[in-house]
């Protein structure tokens, strides 16, 4: 009996701290903390739940690579919290097709919604391949520890 609310316990505290943390199971992620969502050929990223909690408030992010053609892992920009300034990295290769203008003005937007309005770039992928080396929800949820 007691196994059985052990086992029912783990659960609950699993679940209760994959909602705390946010890993969407549909997302690919890397081991620097960027999320990827794929449509077609074109990837839209950002970074986790777990990297905006990790810098804290968010107040500018520079992205000037636009139109750019980038390998996977090269700086495509910077993010800069109150207290440090962390680069950005391409978790895939391809052209920067997008950057989100609405982060000059609301940088905050990556703290309070980092898989949606808190996205980056959006990337036209040049090697769909890489995408297979790239972490699943349950992968990133056990290289942070949780």
């Amino acid at each position: 009996m007691h196994s059985r609310i052990f086992a029912l316990f783990l659960t609950g505290l699993l679940l209760s701290i994959t909602t705390i943390m946010n890993i969407p199971e549909n997302l690919k992620y890397t081991k620097d903390h960027e999320w990827v969502s794929v449509e077609g050929n074109i990837a839209t990223v950002g970074i986790t739940d777990f990297a905006q909690r990790e810098l804290g408030d968010i107040v500018y992010v520079e992205i000037e690579t636009e139109g750019e053609t980038m390998a996977a892992e090269e700086t495509f920009g910077t993010i800069e919290a109150v207290k440090t300034v962390s680069d950005l990295f391409m978790p895939v290769s391809g052209t920067i097709k997008e950057v989100n203008g609405n982060l000059e003005s609301n940088p905050e937007s990556v703290n309070s919604d980092p898989y949606g309005e808190g996205w980056m770039v959006k990337i036209e992928l040049s090697d769909t391949s890489e995408l297979d080396g790239m972490l699943d929800a349950a992968a990133y949820l056990d290289l942070v520890g949780a």
